[in-house]
């Protein structure tokens, strides 16, 4: 059996481990701690599977602080990309729960953050809608994020006086996802002037 003879510390947080008094691997501090490896243990078969899960393990953890560095993501959207970048499942799954209870991935956060940015980029509800769920967040919270928007109809008034009354106003409206109420706004504006 393969014995550790040396560990040294490198400048990255990392540590070179030597088996045999042979250079062998370069693995992260925080796997080599948490798998306990040491000058003097053997290297027996249970060790080395209990370092490859935690070697799998920082790897997605990685990989998912790399996706998160820009901006939040929904949990789907996060394992999507851990897949992507062919992290085991079993792995996924353990990072996107360290991450859960970190409080790194929190889909009802997402919900209200992205529904806020998007209703002041000036979108209505249904583009909202459409575009939380396609980012895999539940029903139920997209429905409660947009709850906490200001009214649709409120959305559309600035967009309306700068863009001006009318059919293509109202158009637009339509195609940015909003609601009737609000294309009637628009259009209303215009009727109300021809009366």
């Amino acid at each position: 059996m393969p014995r550790v003879t040396a560990l040294r510390p490198d400048r990255r947080g990392r540590v070179a481990v030597e088996l045999d008094g042979e250079p062998w691997r370069v693995l992260p501090v925080d796997v080599v701690a948490r798998v306990g490896v040491s000058e003097g243990r053997v290297l027996d078969r249970p060790a080395l599977r209990a370092l490859r899960r935690e070697l799998r393990r920082a790897e997605a953890l990685h990989v998912a602080g790399r996706a998160l560095r820009h901006r939040d993501l929904s949990r789907r959207t996060l394992a999507e990309r851990l897949e992507r970048a062919a992290v085991p499942p079993a792995a996924v799954a353990e990072s996107l729960a360290t991450l859960e209870r970190a409080g790194a991935v929190d889909d009802e956060r997402v919900a209200r953050l992205r529904a806020l940015s998007l209703g002041e980029r000036g979108y209505g509800d249904e583009a909202i809608r459409h575009r939380l769920l396609s980012e895999g967040l539940p029903e139920a919270l997209v429905t409660e994020a947009l709850a906490e928007l200001e009214p649709e109809t409120s959305r559309a008034e600035p967009l309306i006086a700068r863009r001006g009354a009318g059919p293509r106003t109202a158009r637009y409206l339509a195609g940015r996802g909003f609601g009737e109420e609000a294309v009637e706004a628009a259009l209303g504006a215009t009727f109300g002037q021809d009366a």
